[in-house]
């Protein structure tokens, strides 16, 4: 095995669980995070799902391919990193209620949220996904696969501050059509406002009524 792993014909992500790594792999070091996390949550026993900018480019809205792939669970787990393949762990108490779809890969098929749990989760984990500049580019191509109805389902089972955000960024990408019922969620539950950056309010600029939202800094969308 020790051979074999020096040769890079095999690889070992994690403890104890190793990947046959083909030729057109092997510069690389390690197969695809998405040819083996299916493999590697079910070994170590944990639900999953494809989040954030890696769940927004199998739905076709990643402006940039992401460093690295993005996976959510519900317990903690440090980051891997086999061959030049990054793998980052992203903590969410109620990951396995989370919506999601299964896409196609070459070893099987792989849990990846659905549009509206990933323009939630983009929004709620922002530092994980960029900035908010690269959320809302990233929202502006998304937004046509998102399903209204849908989409307030999703919100029900996050903060409700990620909603009042997420609906004041799709109105800045023009995407206010798919928000309708989100509007209505946001006017319904909403108590109080919250900053569009979370942190100081020094840079307090504006107020945004409709969702309850304190805009405290400027957002660039990429066209």
């Amino acid at each position: 095995m020790h051979r074999l792993l020096q040769q890079n014909v095999i690889a070992s992500p994690a403890r104890g669980f190793y990947v046959i790594v083909p030729p057109e792999y092997r510069s690389v070091g390690c197969l695809p995070a998405d040819h083996f996390i299916p493999a590697l949550m079910d070994f170590v026993g944990a639900r999953y799902y494809v989040g954030l900018l890696s769940a927004a480019q199998f739905h076709g809205a990643a402006h940039h391919r992401p460093q690295e792939f993005q996976v959510v669970l519900e317990k903690t787990r440090r980051p891997i990193t086999c061959g030049r393949v990054r793998i980052a762990f992203i903590q969410r108490r109620n990951a396995s209620r989370i919506s999601v779809e299964e896409f196609n890969t070459p070893r099987g098929f792989i849990a990846v949220s659905t549009p509206e749990a990933t323009a939630l989760d983009l929004v709620g984990y922002y530092d994980r996904s960029g900035g908010l500049d690269n959320v809302a580019s990233v929202l502006a191509d998304l937004a046509e696969k998102i399903d209204p109805t849908k989409l307030v389902a999703s919100a029900k089972l996050s903060p409700i501050a990620w909603s009042q955000r997420l609906g004041y960024l799709m109105d800045l990408v023009d995407a206010s059509s798919q928000m309708r019922e989100l509007r209505s969620f946001v006017s319904k539950y909403a108590r109080e406002y919250t900053l569009l950056l979370p942190g100081s309010t020094d840079s307090l600029t504006d107020r945004d009524d409709e969702w309850k939202v304190g805009v405290n800094t400027e957002i660039e969308v990429d066209s």
